[in-house]
């Protein structure tokens, strides 16, 4: 018998080792979005965790570029920054950039809880993909006329990346 086995398997093992027809090409993946060039601010809402409220704000920002961004209204930079950021000065500066802005005063506990925690404020970090805090952060700011400014230029190499 064990030789009646071997030889109905000889031709099935003879069909396996033909040329295989040819796979279709990998259709590639389409780009990312652009940029939407204009940066913009997004209040966060009251309510929820940090991580939810960032990880559902990924979800909308596409291919702009999310930075948490927790300011507080006593903030001399914070106000600077966020008053130039809404009145448009900023825009050739930080395209394709959505800041998620939380207050301090308000919202301590929560962002203490995802790691979104500092010494001074404004604070600016990039989030994980998990929403919380990826560590990638930047704070505290100069007061005065070039408050917004100072804050931007520290901001270019984090958004980089360093």
């Amino acid at each position: 018998m064990p030789r009646m086995r071997a030889a109905w398997a000889l031709p099935l093992l003879l069909a396996c080792n033909a040329d295989p027809a040819p796979m279709p090409a990998a259709t590639p993946a389409p780009p990312p979005p652009a940029p939407t060039g204009k940066p913009r601010i997004v209040a966060a809402p009251a309510g929820g965790s940090v991580a939810e409220v960032v990880t559902a704000e990924l979800a909308v920002a596409g291919a702009d570029r999310l930075v948490v961004y927790v300011g507080a209204s006593w903030c001399e930079p914070c106000v600077a920054f966020h008053d130039a950021l809404t009145a448009g000065q900023l825009d050739a500066d930080l395209p394709g950039v959505r800041f998620l802005e939380f207050d301090l005063d308000r919202d301590r506990p929560r962002l203490v809880a995802d790691g979104y925690s500092s010494r001074y404020v404004p604070l600016f970090a990039v989030p994980g993909p998990d929403g919380r805090a990826s560590g990638l952060q930047m704070e505290g700011g100069v007061k005065g006329a070039g408050a917004a400014a100072n804050l931007v230029t520290r901001l270019k190499p984090l958004l980089a990346g360093r």
